[in-house]
């Protein structure tokens, strides 16, 4: 069995972040998302993985390399352009070959992996195998209708719902899914769908198993969702404390990596931070990543998820519910007379207070 891992896609509702950096390459919780489907996949057995890439290619190669620090051999598969998921699926056939495989979508995230999953699909012989979750807004998703244990009908962000049974980004092909996605045509949004394609092995008479999922998952593909795969990972995390830290308060599950200081900060965790960091005088609240080499001076943070390279100082209400990018500054300015100054980006969103 091989992987197969989507990494494409342009990120809209996630910019300005996506405008320089690959969605699937956002850390949650100190870990860029992609990596936990690498590791997912990983866990499985599976050692041969081909990544769909888009226009961020190099990133992704760059952070991925050829795949041995995950265990896997890596192969990149380029998509031209974004023309879906069932057109992943097509350009992959020759690296596939005549073995079943995972898809796997790269800004998904399962809290219980997928082990049970790939057991029960090798140990029942379907031709495909769905993974679904309840959700309270199945007209968001695609959705599935089952019926006598089996897969009947797929709606794809239906208006009526036929049922709360929402996609998850985990499917399991044997190749027979190779003729049903050259058989479909695209949608009106221009796109191969992956639900045409389930479909269209449903209307030949191959069985698609449904499997409900009773962890968490989370799209990562909002910011809403983002914060709150952050949290969910955080939930678990074990205190772990390398950096300095002087005339510091440091309460309940904090990780801070070697080479980072911190002075006169209260970290209440959970709260993870990476190396490079200088904090002072900050109070860290629950369920905060920050990544690599950010400064935080006279702030205070909370629920939030700060990137590399950033500078938060000075700031006269608490940062919280925030997703920050790559090198941000944000500060507290003196200058007269008092006025709101941004420099900012397309598609960002400003709370002010």
């Amino acid at each position: 069995m091989k992987g197969l891992i989507l990494s494409g896609g342009a990120g809209t509702r996630l910019r300005p972040i996506t405008h320089t950096s690959a969605k699937q390459l956002v850390p949650v919780a100190n870990k860029p998302i992609l990596f936990y489907g690498l590791e997912a996949v990983r866990e499985v057995g599976i050692t041969e993985v081909g990544i769909v890439v888009g226009d961020t290619h190099a990133e992704v190669a760059a952070a991925v390399g050829d795949g041995s620090r995950f265990g896997l051999r890596v192969a990149y598969l380029r998509q031209e352009a974004p023309l879906g998921l069932a057109h992943a699926v097509l350009i992959a056939e020759d690296y596939l070959g005549d073995e079943p495989f995972v898809m796997y979508l790269g800004d998904n995230l399962l809290r219980d992996g997928i082990v049970p999953f790939v057991e029960r699909f090798v140990a029942d012989g379907p031709d495909a195998m769905i993974l679904l979750q309840h959700v309270p807004d199945p007209q968001a998703y695609g959705v599935a209708e089952i019926s006598g244990g089996s897969v009947v009908r797929l709606v794809e962000k239906p208006a009526s719902p036929p049922s709360d049974l929402a996609l998850v980004g985990v499917y399991l092909f044997t190749p027979a899914v190779f003729d049903s996605v050259r058989a479909i045509r695209p949608s009106a949004r221009g796109e191969l769908e992956i639900t045409d394609a389930i479909q269209h092995m449903v209307d030949r008479g191959l069985r698609v198993e449904p499997q409900i999922v009773t962890g968490w998952w989370k799209d990562t593909g909002k910011l809403e969702d983002m914060l709150e795969a952050n949290r969910l990972i955080l939930s678990s995390l074990e205190r772990d404390v390398h950096g300095e830290t002087v005339d510091c308060s440091i309460e309940g599950a904090v990780a801070i990596e070697a080479g980072s200081r911190l002075v006169r900060c209260t970290v209440r965790g959970p709260v993870v931070i990476g190396s490079g960091c200088e904090l002072s005088d900050a109070f860290i609240g629950p369920y905060t990543a920050i990544y690599h080499n950010v400064t935080i001076d006279h702030a205070e943070v909370e629920h939030s998820i700060i990137l590399a390279g950033s500078h938060i100082r000075g700031l006269k209400a608490r940062l919280c519910d925030s997703l920050i990018g790559n090198d941000v500054t944000i500060c507290h300015a003196d200058g007269r007379p008092l006025a709101y100054r941004f420099m900012v980006g397309d598609s960002s969103r400003i709370g002010v207070v």
